[in-house]
Order: C-alpha cells, then structure tokens, then sequence
C-alpha cells in the first residue's frame, strides 16, 4: 500500500438517548438476566424473601420514565434467537442492554449504602424501597442448592456488594475485568479497581465451577419455593391494621389540609429521592485541598454568589434527573447521562456572563453544569463530562461559560499563578490572566474551530506550594468540560533510559508543540484527558539534508480508549510551519507506556526533485526494511531508499530485544 497521509476522521457525536420502548424491549428479553444479577448484588441482610421482592422491584423500577442513558447506537434489539443454554453462556451486548443494565447495577448496590441511623427495618431510603411486586400470606424463597452451594452464598455474603456485582458481572455477563472497572466506576462505586481485584479471590481455585454455580436455582429468583407465613401473628397484624386504618383517615384528612402551606413554606420540599435535594449536597471546606492526599475534584470548596439559591440548585438537580423539553443536553463520549445515584457535591452556583450556572461533581465520575439564562428567551443547557481519575493539572480547570469566541474556566484552589501564551508563538512569554475571588478567569480566547489556524490559546498555570507540587503546565480547550492536558516527551538519548512526558512549558516542547498544535483540532470534542508529543527518533535526511523528526502525538481519553497522530517535522525556516500528519490511528495503545514501540513511514521530496522512502522507529528498533515496489534495509532506527511518488511499500522493523513491528498507518 502507499505511504500517504490519511484523510481525517470527524468525531461521532454521541448518540441520542434510547426511548421508552427500546429500554422495555431490553428489559423484557433479558428479564431473568437482569433479575439474576440484581439478586447476586443486593445485601444479604435483607433475608431471601424480601431479596427476590427486592431483585423483581430493582430490575422493573429500571424502566426510565422517558429516557435513559446515552448509548451508543439507537436501534431496538431484536427478539433473541438463543436457547435458554445461550442465553446462561453469552451476555448481549447490545445498547439497550448496557443502558438497563447500568440502571439495575446502579440501583442495586443503592441498597448497600444506607445511613447509619436509617431503622433496620428499613433498607433503603423511601425512594428505593420495593414497591412492586408485593406478596402478603407467603414467603418466597430460590430453590435451596448443595453445599458448594452454601459456601459460595456465605462466601458473597462477607464482601461487599461492589465486589458482589464485579463477581457476577464476569461470570454471569462474561465482562473482563477492565469492562467490569469502567462499568463500576459508571455506577458510582468508590474503588472499582479494588472491587475487581477482590472479586477475583472468590471462586478460587476452580472458577468454572464457581460459574457454574452461581447459574444454578440457589441463585434464581425467577423460580422459587413457596411457604406460609407466620399465621397467628398475621391474624393479630389484621387486627392492628384495622385500627390503624382508622387513625390513618383521621391524619390524612390533616395532612391534606396543611399540605400545601408547607409546600409553600419549605423549598424544596417536593423532592423526595435524597441525591436531588438542594439540602443534600456536599460542600467541602474551604482549605480542606491543603490538607488531604487526594487532590482532585472532591478536594474544590463550593464557590459563587448563588451557592445557597435551593431554588437554582432544586432546577439543576430536577433537569439532571429528568430534563424537559426546554433543556439542552450533550455528553461528551463515554458519559452517562443517568440521575446521581448519591447526593453529588456541589463546586460552584453563581451568574457568569447572564446566565446562572451550577457545577456539580457526582462521586469522582462525571461533573456536571448546568445553566439558565438570567434574562430573555432560550431554554437551559445540562453538560456532563467524565472526569473520573482526575489529580492537579487534570482536575485543574473547567469550562464556566463560553460566549462567541472566548471562555471562562473555574479554577482549582490549588492554582497559585495563571498566564496565557499562543502555542504558535513558542517564543513569546505568558500574559497574566485576571482570576476573580471565585476563581473564574477573565475571558479567554478560544482555539478557532475552522477557517486558518493563526492562533492556540493555551492556560499556563502553576500549582501552589502548600500541596508539594510547584510546577507549571499547560491545558487547552477541546470543547469538552475539562481542558486538555498537553505534556512532552523528548527524543531519546544515546544509552539514556526511556524518558517520560514531562511538562510542556521549556523551550524544547514549546518549539515542537508549535508545529503540532493545529492537529489538536480534529481532537475537538472527544473527551480527551491529555495529549503528549513524543519525539520518538530524529533523522538525518538524505543528500546531506538537515536533521527531521519524528513525533507521535497522542490524546488519551476519560473513557480509557487513545488516539494517536504520527506526524513528521521535516526541517523549515517557520517555526510554526505545521507538521506532516503520516498516520491516524484510533483506539490503540501505541505511544503510551503499553505500546512503546513504534515505526512509521512516509514519502520525501529532496530539494533536487528525486523522491524517497523515509521510515523512523522507536529507540528499541534495530533494523527496518522495505518490500514491495521498492526493497531496502538499514541497521539502527531510520531508513531512506529512493523510490518512486506513488511507490507501494511494506515497512517493517526489528527490535533489539527480539519480535518484528509493523508500520502504523
């Protein structure tokens, strides 16, 4: 094939959310599925009875009102052709699945997370309390199994329901363990990895038998035992009841007569599920960031003017948890968009360019803004983005309010200094940015979405003292909540150890990011976490040409998934003159430190018009060679071979420490 530079991909937006009747058409096929996973998942301490209750109210409870999450495809799931056995070996995998399953997932380990003080009695909050099906006079009960049986149930039974649900999402759902971290993470558990690496212990040694197991009638709620309840005590229980019932009519004829008044007095008071209550969103302390080992979102005191309006922050929550209409809502890929699960924190509440905005964070996952505008026509907007993982410079910053061609960013606390420069200007220094005592940021330019690329505005910030982590570096605008990390590794020394991504604010980055930096548009919108130029080798250009490099940048994501551009910087009188974009890779691990072996190629026009074959590997290459329309080899990590413009030509390396590479395109 020839070496050629290859078209750009558009990002996909994401996909619109699934309606009522794709969700009910997932829930109903894999009904007993879902039921299987919710019983696994549910406390113990509930007793079997009301878990099967429980397992049939989670599960049917999934069913959205009007919407569920995004996914990533919209169309109904056909009517499942596998026998029952397929149906016990092989998880779907499609969209509306995942999104019920996330819901079940999500309600089910809710039942875990209590409060101390709530009665025993009493599971879970009113919001999550089996509702139907309702069962009076009989006791339910899965079909008893053997001991291997019961020792696995006791065994479930002593961990928790994070390291539950991990356990029988792989052997029920056949998910490996990286989908099993993300999909807890989606959830709302705290330590996914930790879960994970828990869940791996039970079963052992034999984990088939294990499977097995845990497919048998010990764990089916759909197919149960039944037995009477205690009969003397539900005779006297009718009778109570009967007084009751009178006493009831009596309070309710009041309740109804005062019902409105404290509607009227006590805002807020319609909402009933504790995650959508204004009173219940965590607010961290001012200086807390100064004193903990976790710096990251949870660490931001909440800030703005309007932090206490429960009415603005009752309409924020309301939209997240059921948006009208009127409201506007985008998630950047690899987002949920479900209702909080806990109550979220809140970061600020405040007027920023005529508009009322709230930035809300939901347990170390997404962090979500919400804005209204203060005046005029126009609906709401609701943005949510994943940030999970996020520590100082990725946790740093998030986009307040964008207006035309500028934005503001909402700082951390832990930002001492910031400055703006123009990556395409590497050797003009930072120009001080204006912070207000909120931390919102004067208006700052925009990378322009299309048209020429004249300018890349970047923030330079720099992290206080009093965390130990006085450095300076740099985050960029891709559209997204949070701003892109850039970083930079340097080319490799002689017999130097591989080098790691540093900070691209010296000299060295700056001129390498100047001739990059345009690439980053076609990053725009992605969910990019941080993007790092590698320069990976340095070659010496044929008839006694100047030195070119090799850089690979590449943009990791929130979600997990990198991108990769191979671009090559052949040498020029412009510093910002941009690069040769020679290969565009998506999904891959290549460029980080699990794929850190790299070779690619291009065709080069010498000053004299004759054409060649450029190849360039990482430091651990030793040979290349080239086949097809052209054959050649060359010791060590380059090669140039002339060949014709439109020569079709099979690169591929060798390395030091054994194994042959392929060439990226």
């Amino acid at each position: 094939m020839p070496i050629h530079p290859p078209t750009q991909r558009s990002t996909i937006a994401p996909s619109e959310p699934l309606a009522v009747k794709q969700a009910e058409a997932a829930l109903v096929e894999h009904y007993p599925r879902l039921v299987r996973l919710a019983y696994v998942v549910l406390p113990p301490s509930l007793g079997r009875h009301r878990r099967v209750l429980a397992a049939h109210t989670v599960v049917q409870r999934a069913l959205p009102v009007t919407r569920t999450a995004p996914a990533r495809t919209a169309q109904v799931p056909a009517q499942s052709r596998r026998s029952p056995e397929a149906e016990q070996t092989k998880a779907p995998a499609s969209a509306p699945y995942v999104s019920m399953r996330l819901r079940v997932l999500r309600t089910a380990l809710a039942y875990e997370r209590r409060p101390r003080w709530w009665p025993g009695r009493l599971p879970v909050p009113a919001a999550l309390r089996p509702t139907l099906p309702v069962v009076w006079g009989l006791r339910l009960f899965p079909r008893a199994g053997g001991v291997d049986e019961l020792a696995l149930d006791r065994a479930l039974s002593e961990v928790p329901g994070a390291v539950r649900a991990s356990f029988a999402l792989q052997l029920l759902d056949g998910l490996p363990e990286a989908s099993v971290r993300e999909l807890l993470a989606e959830a709302g558990v705290d330590d996914p990895a930790g879960a994970v690496r828990r869940a791996a212990r039970l079963g052992r040694p034999d984990r088939a038998a294990a499977q097995v197991l845990l497919r048998s009638g010990e764990f089916d709620p759909c197919t149960v035992q039944t037995r009477p309840s205690d009969l003397l005590r539900r005779r006297h229980r009718v009778r109570a009841a009967a007084l009751a019932a009178a006493l009831c009519v009596v309070a309710g004829t009041l309740a109804v007569a005062v019902e409105k008044d404290v509607r009227d007095e006590a805002p807020g008071a319609g909402v009933t599920v504790p995650a959508l209550d204004p009173a219940a969103l965590l607010r961290t302390a001012a200086e807390q960031w100064a004193d903990t080992s976790r710096i990251d979102f949870t660490a931001w005191p909440v800030r703005g003017d309007r932090r206490g309006d429960d009415e603005l922050l009752g309409r924020a929550l309301r939209a997240w948890s059921e948006p009208s209409g009127n409201v506007k809502v985008s998630t950047t890929p690899g987002t949920v968009g479900v209702p909080p699960a806990q109550p979220p924190r809140l970061l600020f509440a405040g007027e920023v360019d005529g508009a009322a905005v709230v930035l809300l964070h939901d347990g170390g996952v997404r962090v979500v803004r919400y804005a209204e505008p203060l005046a005029g026509g126009g609906g709401a907007a609701l943005d949510f983005a994943r940030t999970d993982d996020a520590d100082v410079t990725t946790g740093a910053a998030v986009v307040v309010s964008r207006t035309g061609e500028k934005a503001r960013f909402l700082l951390a606390p832990w930002i001492s200094e910031t400055t703006t420069r123009d990556l395409l200007a590497p050797d003009t220094p930072g120009r001080p940015l204006e912070v207000g005592p909120d931390g919102i940021t004067a208006p700052v330019e925009r990378p322009a979405a299309g048209g020429g690329c004249d300018a890349w505005p970047v923030l330079q910030l720099r992290s206080s003292e009093r965390i130990v982590e006085n450095h300076a570096f740099l985050v960029t605008d891709l559209g997204d909540l949070a701003p892109a990390h850039l970083t930079y590794t340097p080319k490799p020394g002689r017999g130097a150890p591989a080098r790691q991504p540093r900070e691209a604010t010296g000299p060295e980055a700056l001129l390498a990011w100047a001739r990059t930096a345009c690439s980053l548009r076609a990053l725009s919108g992605s969910g990019v976490r941080a993007v790092n130029n590698w320069a990976f080798a340095e070659q010496r250009l044929p008839e006694g040409g100047a030195s070119a490099q090799w850089l690979c940048t590449r943009a990791d994501t929130w979600r997990g998934p990198g991108r990769v551009l191979v671009q090559f910087l052949q040498p020029t009188a412009s510093p910002t003159a941009p690069a040769a974009v020679v290969a565009d890779r998506n999904d891959t691990a290549l460029c980080s430190r699990f794929g850190q072996h790299i070779l690619a190629g291009t065709h080069w026009k010498a000053d004299s018009g004759r054409w060649y074959v450029l190849a360039a590997g990482s430091r651990a290459v030793n040979r290349i060679e080239a086949t097809g329309q052209v054959r050649g080899t060359a010791g060590g990590p380059t090669l140039a071979v002339r060949a014709p413009r439109d020569a079709s030509v099979q690169l591929t390396a060798r390395l030091r420490e054994g194994g042959t590479l392929a060439a990226v395109r």
